[in-house]
């Protein structure tokens, strides 16, 4: 743990006040509210996922839905298509899901569902716990509707993969009061990051947006820096800009694709900012920190149904 906490404190990984935060959240608990570093094991990992596994492969989404916008980010992986084309080629990824099941039947619809769609290579449920841990291409958004469709609440509770990353998955989300959205990136591979990302809110029209050093929020965007771009890292482009995104009369759009030379350990503490036009050489509009989030078997929890209202609490 020593060696991890001295990377969290270099130059390198962190920008200098988000790590101190993280190193202090080192000693604290984890709670909803603190997106800090819980250090605890792994629940084991099925060896019938990790078998099937290949967390390098890439493969086209076949027969997924199109998204209500899409957002263009200048990658390998995701091509710079016109708004109402889908970014057909997603990393392969674990999804982990909390889903309300009481018995084998629920077990074997929620299974079958899955398993038709193109893109998932493999299905595990663990019925004692309620979680249903998926392999594939899909975007959480297709596979949580298709949970949903079997008449059965469902949540992401972790993605990535355990085997490989200490740090696989982190989250940003943007609170209002104009601008809503969550921005979910998961380590795929060593320098490849997913990530998916949905708004409201937004004018319509295109909007830049991007990955900026500091997670400084007191001014707003106009306190969170330069977009993020490593010393050590020689590009065209800085590697915190994520392209331009185009938002529908209605002000919404999502994104799945992926970003190359993106580590989501060297993101936390930062934030993600979106503006007003495509120039990302203004202050931005809205900003949000990039927070540690939970990878798969580190956030088991328990559904409850209370008085007609569904909630979710730690066991």
């Amino acid at each position: 743990m020593g060696s991890f906490v001295r990377y969290l404190t270099s130059s390198s990984a962190l920008p200098s006040a988000a790590a101190a935060i993280a190193v202090a959240a080192l000693s604290s608990s984890s709670s909803s509210s603190n997106p800090g570093f819980p250090f605890k094991p792994y629940t084991p990992f099925p060896a019938s996922l990790r078998s099937a596994s290949n967390f390098n492969s890439f493969g086209p989404v076949k027969g997924s839905s199109r998204p209500k916008a899409a957002l263009h980010m200048d990658s390998t992986v995701a091509d710079q298509k016109p708004a109402v084309e889908h970014v057909g080629i997603l990393p392969e990824l674990m999804t982990e899901f909390m889903v309300d099941m009481k018995c084998e039947g629920c077990v074997s619809a929620v299974k079958d569902k899955l398993l038709k769609l193109d893109g998932v290579k493999n299905v595990e449920v663990d019925l004692s716990n309620q979680v249903v841990r998926v392999l594939g291409s899909l975007p959480v958004k297709t596979m949580e509707d298709a949970l949903e469709q079997t008449g059965r609440k469902a949540r992401l509770i972790g993605q990535g993969n355990p085997n490989d990353f200490l740090i696989s998955a982190a989250v940003a989300e943007f609170k209002g009061p104009v601008i809503f959205g969550v921005v979910r990136l998961a380590q795929v591979s060593i320098e490849l990051t997913r990530i998916e990302a949905s708004f409201s809110g937004l004018s319509p029209g295109k909007h830049g947006w991007s990955i900026n050093e500091f997670g400084d929020l007191t001014r707003g965007p106009e306190s969170t820096g330069k977009v993020y771009n490593p010393a050590n890292v020689s590009s065209e482009k800085p590697i915190g800009d994520l392209g331009t995104l185009e938002a529908l009369e209605n002000g919404e759009a999502q994104f799945s694709g992926a970003k190359q030379m993106l580590r989501v350990a060297d993101l936390i503490g930062r934030s993600i900012v979106v503006y007003d036009t495509e120039d990302k050489s203004d202050s931005g509009i809205s900003a949000a920190v990039i927070a540690r989030s939970a990878g798969v078997g580190e956030n088991y929890k328990k559904l409850c149904t209370c008085d007609g209202v569904t909630i979710w609490e730690s066991s």
